[in-house]
């Protein structure tokens, strides 16, 4: 084969790459439009210091319970339980800076920084204490960093499939590889046709599948995911060293569910957590 037949070939290989590139490129813009109008958040944009979080809650009553999302998951990822949990009491979930429908702010993303997000979240959309914090993987971990700050107004923590330390598994390494390559996958349409991560949110009820499947495919909120998942064993750290008060009430629960990327999509996984927060609920109301 002639150099210039060579390079010809390569020039066409090239062109066909390009346009299925930018054939992905539009297809993922256009989707992402859609699903903007599609699925509006259902909450309240708050002002916490220079970028807006978004916060949803719903039912009455004492305490409070705050949900922490787990590793790229956002507010929808409680579809199954916080309907369950606003039968008996107050209940928000959330979406930390840069998922979901939260901006992002400037600051990079810090475990450390959460809690106090959280507390400025709740104190200026006036959801008063006192509070359970629940937490689900990554999101537990989270919730017992939140423990620690908000102090004697946190009363109990229900930690569910709470994280260890990463374990180079040849798993792991495949879901942190597809994570950090995720946004990039995204914009050119990848995630998007293939299912890759959106399969994730299949089995939540509707509207929720929707909205979380639309953000699992959203360049944005991958890239914040990428960044939380990348100091996994930072935010285990800063958990493990909080010492927990002799006057909380602790309920660790375990659903089977594996760490990473996992939410409670299926109601009969949900069903243990639900039943977790509520015997929490029940004992606070009972002191």
């Amino acid at each position: 084969m002639t150099l210039a037949r060579v390079q010809r070939r390569l020039l066409q290989a090239a062109a066909v790459v390009i346009f299925l590139v930018l054939g992905g490129a539009t297809y993922q813009g256009v989707a992402t439009a859609l699903e903007r109008r599609e699925f509006r958040h259902p909450g309240r944009l708050v002002d916490v210091g220079g970028h807006q979080l978004h916060l949803y809650c719903t039912g009455e009553g004492r305490p409070t319970v705050v949900l922490e999302a787990p590793a790229a998951g956002m507010s929808a990822a409680w579809a199954w339980i916080q309907p369950q949990i606003a039968t008996a009491a107050r209940v928000c979930s959330y979406d930390r800076a840069g998922l979901g429908w939260s901006e992002a702010g400037d600051a990079p993303f810090d475990p450390a920084a959460v809690p106090a997000q959280l507390q400025a979240l709740l104190e200026r959309a006036s959801e008063r204490g006192p509070y359970v914090l629940a937490g689900q993987g990554l999101g537990a971990a989270l919730a017992r960093l939140d423990v620690e700050r908000f102090g004697r107004d946190a009363v109990a923590l229900v930690a569910i499939d709470g994280p260890t330390a990463v374990v180079n598994t040849p798993e792991h390494v495949r879901t942190t590889r597809l994570v950090t390559l995720s946004p990039w996958l995204a914009r050119a349409g990848v995630l998007r046709a293939t299912r890759m991560l959106s399969a994730s949110a299949v089995g939540l009820p509707d509207p929720w599948e929707g909205a979380m499947r639309a953000f699992l495919n959203r360049p944005d909120h991958l890239t914040r995911a990428a960044r939380e998942l990348g100091r996994w064993d930072d935010t285990v750290a800063l958990a493990s060293a909080v010492v927990l008060p002799a006057r909380l009430y602790v309920s660790e629960v375990r659903t089977g569910l594996s760490d990473g990327v996992v939410f409670l999509s299926e109601e009969r996984e949900a069903a243990a957590a639900t039943r977790a927060i509520l015997r929490a609920v029940a004992v606070v109301n009972k002191r």
